[in-house]
């Protein structure tokens, strides 16, 4: 049978979900992973749900913003070992295992993960395919595939380097040692580290003021910012400035900068 999919919010919302949680508030989506009893690992049916939600909150223009979150005790504690421990490699490459993980990218809204206890391995990879990251003074961060005998296979070696650069990832990945909510804020990875108490209301506070702005801005933005990661700075610059000419075509860019003018607050219309 065909795995159903959720194409709106709305539909999101009403369906029954075995592996996650999810709620809206006001223009923010809120996703939960929902595996407590295995500390949220991430198993390929989690992530099945989790890529369908996604994709219902991005298609959703009453969507403006999404908090990626978890539990007190974990974000996600890693992949589900269980699942992959007796796979091989010529099913792992033809099937392109892990593959669908990276969905999460081609999403065009800002994401934000609310991380709490334990982000290991496949989690901390999630949370840095979010766009900002807020920490829980619980977090705990770390790719300890090395400890299992193989490495990260999910960005662990490319976006962490990216985020902290070489030789603090390198250190992270060569130990499997953990950092702490405030070690991962000192070396760049997090944006703000809050009680854990109020982590996600935080998180759900800056995806309000966030969706406030124009979603087509919004998108322009993250584009630009991501695109950075992949371009020389020559070519950053002519693809930042090529997106800001074309801001100049959008509905919304003339009430922004009317609306300044005029000394009063936008009215947005993701025009």
């Amino acid at each position: 049978m065909a795995r159903k999919q959720s194409t709106t919010a709305a539909a999101a919302l009403a369906r029954t979900w075995e592996y996650i949680k999810v709620e809206q508030q006001g223009k923010v989506a809120v996703v939960r992973l929902n595996r407590p009893k295995a500390l949220n690992a991430l198993c390929s049916p989690l992530f099945h749900e989790l890529n369908s939600a996604l994709r219902a909150f991005d298609n959703d223009p009453a969507v403006g913003a999404i908090v990626l979150t978890g539990f007190y005790k974990a974000f996600a504690a890693g992949a589900d070992i269980k699942e992959m421990a007796d796979t091989q490699f010529v099913d792992n490459y033809k099937n392109n295992f892990l593959g669908h993980w990276a969905e999460i990218t081609s999403v065009r809204k800002p994401i934000i993960a609310a991380v709490q206890g334990f982000a290991l391995g496949g989690g901390c990879e999630l949370a840095m395919t979010c766009d900002i990251i807020y920490a829980g003074d619980n977090a705990k961060f770390g790719q300890p595939e090395i400890k299992l005998g193989t490495i990260p296979g999910a960005g662990g070696t490319q976006r962490l380097t990216k985020a902290v650069g070489k030789s603090k990832a390198m250190e992270l990945v060569l130990t499997g040692n953990l950092w702490s909510a405030e070690d991962a804020e000192r070396a760049g990875l997090v944006s703000k580290v809050f009680p854990h108490e109020t982590v996600v209301d935080e998180a759900i506070k800056l995806g309000a003021q966030i969706a406030t702005y124009s979603q087509v801005a919004s998108q322009m933005a993250k584009e630009a910012v991501n695109k950075s990661y992949e371009l020389s700075l020559g070519e950053g610059l002519h693809f930042e400035r090529r997106l800001f000419q074309a801001s100049f075509a959008t509905k919304d860019q003339k009430e922004g900068m009317k609306a300044f003018a005029e000394k009063r607050v936008p009215e947005f219309k993701n025009e």
